[in-house]
């Protein structure tokens, strides 16, 4: 557990904030997931908290809205250049709730049967609503249960945002369109313009709405370069894209040579592939599970942008190292079979949420595409290295019954 003491879970606790005589009591069902992260991810396979937490996230009333803070935290100062781009482009919200809990907030910027252009760099690319909310979704079906839980919401931009925030900067980019709609865009420190804002209809607008990790002070967390990471130039490659051997380096690093971290890239990797994720140039882990913790699926609101495109890039740290572990072997291959195929689990899945459909049936159907060529990859190393080379054995995993569970 990531809080074991009494203290813990009194420090766990959101301090009380100003709000209505009739608000619920300060640990509420945010604190109770907090207090149920271990080891193994953010939620357990039973855990009854994920979707009281979603429900709660999807009604509650919100009680202030802001900027974010916890990125400048991860970086230890306040850099804006790094936290909110200069285009405007790029725009989230905290929500907080009448429970106290407060969730990251994402509005609608594109439509959900455009897809990305061909032309666009992956680090200029729209950041998607629907992919945040379709990427916990999948995490959950891929038992890796380590993307925060994640709910669709149609939000009152301005009875919900503009009229309960304090932050003046944020109420200064509120305008109303010459449709008559509520729009704002995001705060930068050159120029903003007016095409980059969300707009409602005429206040009402669709976003995702992730639910925050507990605080950095009470749950230090790591962030750490992708191996893989990618250039974020217009030009210029790194060493991973023209060495096909890049892998072998990787290996002799620390902690890459004598823990399960490159296991649980690997897993991203494939989890970022099923997506059409290349945007992941970090990961975050907990410091408290040490080496082998688990890595957190943050951020995958760039994923979901082409149906029609596979990026085989995506999939080097597995195709390079031809490491995986068995029970994430297991499960893609139950995914694959006709009585648990992907694409019906996630549809099934995600019509739990108000604004289904969060995907469209190309989207979904790239899921077992997609699948197939990680199974060709597996089956490809297995081929060359032997099964004991590239499956990594651990405990048994009961991976049927607990697709089961989610159909």
């Amino acid at each position: 557990m990531l809080f074991q003491t009494t203290q813990d879970i009194q420090r766990a606790a959101e301090p009380h904030l100003p709000g209505p005589p009739s608000a619920a009591p300060t640990r509420g069902q945010l604190v109770q997931f907090h207090l149920g992260i271990n080891r193994h991810g953010l939620y357990s396979r039973s855990s009854p908290v994920v979707s009281k937490l979603l429900h709660d996230m999807r009604h509650f009333p919100t009680i202030s809205a802001d900027y974010s803070q916890d990125e400048k935290a991860l970086l230890g100062a306040c850099d804006c250049t790094q936290i909110v781009k200069p285009s405007g482009v790029h725009l989230k919200l905290v929500l907080r709730f009448s429970d106290f809990g407060k969730a990251m907030f994402k509005p609608m910027r594109q439509q959900r049967e455009e897809e990305t252009p061909a032309d666009f760099f992956y680090f200029i690319d729209f950041q998607r609503h629907n992919a945040e909310i379709a990427a916990f979704h999948l995490d959950r079906i891929l038992d890796f249960r380590r993307v925060p839980p994640t709910v669709g919401r149609l939000v009152n931009v301005t009875k919900e945002i503009l009229e309960v925030t304090k932050n003046e900067i944020l109420q200064s980019v509120f305008f109303v369109s010459p449709a008559s709609n509520m729009c704002f865009f995001a705060k930068c420190p050159y120029m903003c313009k007016t095409e980059y804002a969300v707009c409602g209809n005429p206040h009402l607008l669709e976003g995702s709405l992730s639910a925050f990790l507990p605080s950095l002070n009470l749950a230090p967390r790591l962030s750490v370069p992708n191996p893989w990471i990618r250039s974020y130039s217009l030009a210029g490659k790194e060493e991973w894209e023209v060495n096909p051997l890049y892998c072998d380096t990787v290996k002799q690093i620390y902690p890459y040579n004598s823990s399960d971290r490159l296991l649980n890239v690997i897993d991203m990797a494939i989890f970022d592939f099923l997506i059409g994720n290349m945007d992941r140039h970090h990961y975050e882990m907990f410091t408290k599970f040490g080496d082998d913790g688990f890595l957190i699926h943050l951020d995958n609101a760039r994923g979901f942008g082409r149906h029609s495109h596979d990026e085989l890039s995506i999939l080097s740290p597995l195709s390079q190292c031809c490491r995986i572990k068995k029970k994430t072997l297991l499960h893609l291959q139950l995914l694959a079979q006709a009585d648990y195929r992907l694409s019906d689990v996630m549809r099934e899945s995600l019509l739990e949420d108000q604004l289904s459909p969060i995907l469209t049936e190309p989207h979904l159907l790239a899921l077992d595409r997609r699948l197939q060529v990680i199974l060709r990859t597996v089956e490809g190393c297995i081929a060359a290295h032997g099964e004991q080379s590239v499956v990594a054995s651990g405990p048994a995993e009961q991976a049927a019954q607990t697709l089961a569970r989610l159909t």
